[in-house]
């Protein structure tokens, strides 16, 4: 196993932080790493925003659907995507991916939380004074973990296929 691999296998969705706060140093790789993600024709349709500030973050889960953990992150990652781009959702989720990751390879948590097509995207981007031409891909409450949970996966075996798939498999 490599480093990418395990900082790969070792992330899990994590809903409860420390109050820690996050080092600015950490936040910045982050972005980085996010707006390095690949995207199509390099198009780049995305704006990436954080938020530190206890209040907004409240403001921000009391919109959410499944979100009431943001407000106990110590920072929170909202990525936007152009809206009139093609592929802004394909790009956008890559720079979610990248930026989690990033994350994760620092020891920080963090729990992807659905902003495209959910009824608050438009609300959060109002609240956060993002443009117009933008809309809500994600969300991603980050913070050093409280606790460590993970998720029981389903098998590898269970949901691959080598060369075309056939019915054989049990699920």
């Amino acid at each position: 196993m490599n480093l990418g691999t395990t900082i790969i296998k070792s992330r899990h969705s994590v809903r409860s932080f420390k109050e820690t706060p996050l080092d600015e140093k950490i936040i910045d790789e982050a972005l980085a790493c996010a707006h390095l993600a690949p995207t199509a024709a390099n198009r780049q349709p995305w704006l990436f925003g954080y938020i530190t500030s206890k209040e907004t973050m409240k403001e921000i889960a009391a919109l959410t659907d499944h979100g009431s953990f943001i407000a106990g992150a110590a920072a929170c990652f909202a990525i936007f995507g152009e809206r009139d781009e093609t592929y802004y959702l394909e790009d956008c989720s890559a720079a979610t991916e990248n930026l989690i990751l990033a994350l994760q390879g620092y020891g920080i948590g963090s729990c992807w939380v659905a902003g495209d097509k959910k009824t608050y995207a438009e609300e959060i981007r109002k609240l956060l004074g993002v443009p117009d031409q933008y809309t809500l891909v994600s969300l991603v409450p980050a913070g050093f973990p409280m606790d460590v949970t993970i998720a029981k996966k389903k098998d590898i075996e269970a949901i691959t296929f080598r060369e075309r798939f056939t019915q054989s498999k049990t699920v």
